[in-house]
């Protein structure tokens, strides 16, 4: 006859109170974790330097070499919000691709296991990032405005609503959009970055050219362009048929491959 062991428990194991389970962390402590991480590294810290001192430059060239007339604050703000567009996607580009290529992605997913958190923690830095950065450039605009007239000798001008302040900060999150999708989908720095000059540079200059040299494409552009399409935000008061070629790019250009992006994020292998 065989006999069954039966475990021996210990009075104080017996009247032990089951451990509770620890409360997730919170959203907004992970949000605050990944925008100190934008700007722990070497690179994202002169990214984001780099941001203010170009704006300091552009706003010093504007005073030297701008003749009076053009000391407007539409000058101003476009001086310095020109290099933001280029730099800033690139933020959120290194602060995607940083779990894979800094290889902190194992620790990053081990403490959250959730990545569907994370991701969404990443997409509000790049968010506010671009919001707090529109807010910049304006208000270093400003301030070149008052400067720069002052100094000129001519009457302030300030040349913008507050219509045109919100459109060009719309292009300036969908510029840092473009940035996290194609760090999503590529998920290596180097080649994101190069992605996105090709995305935003050379794509647009092809288009350009095959404009110019035929008609059909020429009225085809503006509904698969979306660098043309974004473009029209910079100029403000969009009509009825821009706000809709700037809905069809996105969803195309940005939308679709965004979520792509995501759902090989959710299941990329950490290493």
């Amino acid at each position: 006859m065989s006999t069954i062991a039966t475990p021996v428990t210990s009075p104080a194991a017996a009247d032990r109170e089951p451990r509770p389970v620890p409360a997730p962390i919170p959203f907004g402590r992970l949000v605050s974790v990944e925008l100190r991480k934008s700007v722990d590294t070497r690179a994202g810290f002169w990214l984001l330097a780099s941001v203010g001192i170009v704006g300091l430059l552009a706003t010093v060239a504007v005073l030297l070499w701008s003749p009076d007339s053009q000391l407007t604050y539409s000058t101003f703000s476009g001086a310095v919000g020109f290099p933001m567009t280029v730099l800033l996607p690139m933020i959120a580009i290194l602060l995607v691709t940083g779990e894979w290529s800094q290889r902190s992605g194992l620790t990053t997913f081990t403490l959250v296991p959730h990545r569907a958190r994370v991701i969404g923690a990443k997409a509000a830095v790049t968010i506010g990032i671009a919001v707090a950065s529109t807010v910049l450039a304006f208000a270093i605009g400003a301030v070149g405005t008052v400067i720069g007239s002052a100094i000129a000798g001519v009457d302030q001008v300030w040349d913008m609503t507050p219509g045109d302040i919100a459109s060009i900060g719309l292009a300036q999150t969908l510029g840092m959009l473009i940035g996290f999708m194609l760090a999503a989908v590529i998920r290596h720095s180097a080649g994101a970055i190069v992605a996105y000059f090709v995305y935003s540079f050379v794509l647009s200059g092809l288009t350009e050219l095959l404009a110019q040299s035929q008609d059909w494409f020429g009225d085809l552009r503006p509904w698969v362009d979306v660098n043309y399409a974004q473009a029209a935000l910079f100029d403000g008061n969009l009509t009825s048929a821009q706000w809709a070629h700037l809905a069809v790019t996105t969803v195309v250009w940005l939308a679709l491959p965004l979520a792509v992006g995501i759902r090989v994020l959710m299941r990329a292998e950490v290493t």
